[in-house]
């Protein structure tokens, strides 16, 4: 490999970035600069970016990245952390192997754990992250065809006629970002963190995201008689929708919130234009998750997220591990939980 100068940049102060991820074909919402400040005001992270640019030249290509230094979990890259994907920006092997050489040379001569890219639709690797750390299943759905072909592709049972149920019971629908709809969003997001047993992000985290993400964060909120029964978050980026966050009262699934939402924001992102749905990745045992998403008709891929160095899981240990968390989830009040939630997420990136 020939060795290429590679230059650190800081992403939300060289205006090349936001230039650079303008005409890559490839950047995401989590490449943009909106995104990695929201990440940086929520938990601290220190941000960057290595590029083979020189100081004078327009940036090309490049690897963002977070540093987490943590007591808890470890010292490591994340590129990026909270974020379903965030491939390397590049066009040829050889970029990326100095890139992510640079990388892994840091990681080295600070001792950190790991560095972790999140690649999505990238055709080669480099060689330290040949071994995949984790894989989970992507899916996104082709929003070109027409609003009467897309719905004609929707399960008929559990995606059509829970829209129509929906409508039958004249949910009410409201969308923005006020203060209003966060609150609303929140509660049923700590009431579905709780069915699941996982401590909720904390709301700091979704106000900075409004903060930062403006026009391009929508929250999207289903109610019946004026309680709130299912809500998502999505994110928008070029001719992307992402859907970030979703959340519901079990009590009212019958009604068809969650579904209403769903066609709701597939009707305005064709009324915008936009080309693609971003449904992001779900867990591959998580099987429920995984047939909600392909009954709208979308695309399943694989994404891998690569570590260098590579370490291979412990499936018992981490299926041990997430079984504790679980049983004391059901043991702690609602606020040691949002506690929890605080203290803790900052560390796990």
């Amino acid at each position: 490999m020939r060795t290429i100068p590679v230059q650190r940049i800081n992403p939300l102060d060289d205006p090349r970035w936001l230039e650079f991820i303008e005409r890559h074909p490839r950047a995401s919402v989590f490449h943009t600069p909106e995104w990695l400040a929201a990440l940086r005001r929520t938990y601290g992270y220190e941000l960057g970016a290595l590029t083979l640019a020189a100081t004078d030249e327009p940036i090309t290509n490049g690897i963002v990245f977070c540093e987490i230094r943590s007591w808890l979990t470890g010292c490591r890259i994340v590129s990026l952390p909270f974020s379903d994907h965030c491939q390397p920006l590049v066009s040829s092997q050889e970029e990326l192997d100095n890139l992510a050489s640079a990388m892994e040379s840091r990681r080295a001569a600070n001792k950190w754990r790991y560095v972790e890219l999140r690649s999505l639709d990238m055709p080669t690797e480099a060689p330290a992250y040949r071994e995949g750390a984790q894989t989970f299943c992507f899916h996104r759905l082709d929003l070109r065809p027409s609003q009467e072909e897309l719905y004609r592709r929707f399960h008929k049972d559990c995606i059509q006629r829970k829209i129509r149920r929906a409508q039958r019971e004249a949910l009410t629908y409201e969308h923005g970002r006020s203060e209003d709809l966060l609150q609303k969003f929140y509660g049923l997001f700590r009431l579905t963190r709780r069915r699941q047993r996982v401590p909720p992000q904390p709301i700091t985290w979704f106000r900075n995201l409004i903060t930062c993400m403006g026009d391009n964060l929508t929250i999207r909120v289903a109610s019946k008689d004026d309680r709130p029964v299912a809500s998502i978050l999505t994110l928008r980026h070029k001719h992307t929708v992402v859907y970030k966050y979703g959340c519901s009262d079990k009590q009212f699934s019958s009604l068809g919130g969650t579904q209403l939402l769903f066609w709701k924001t597939i009707e305005e992102a064709k009324q915008d234009g936009l080309l693609e749905l971003d449904l992001g990745r779900s867990a591959p045992d998580n099987d429920g998750l995984i047939e909600f998403k392909e009954r709208w008709g979308a695309r399943r891929s694989d994404l891998t997220y690569q570590r260098s160095p590579a370490r291979r899981p412990w499936p018992l240990a981490a299926r041990l591990g997430r079984l504790i968390a679980q049983k004391a989830m059901v043991l702690t009040p609602e606020g040691l939980i949002a506690i929890a939630g605080r203290v803790l997420y900052r560390h796990l990136g």
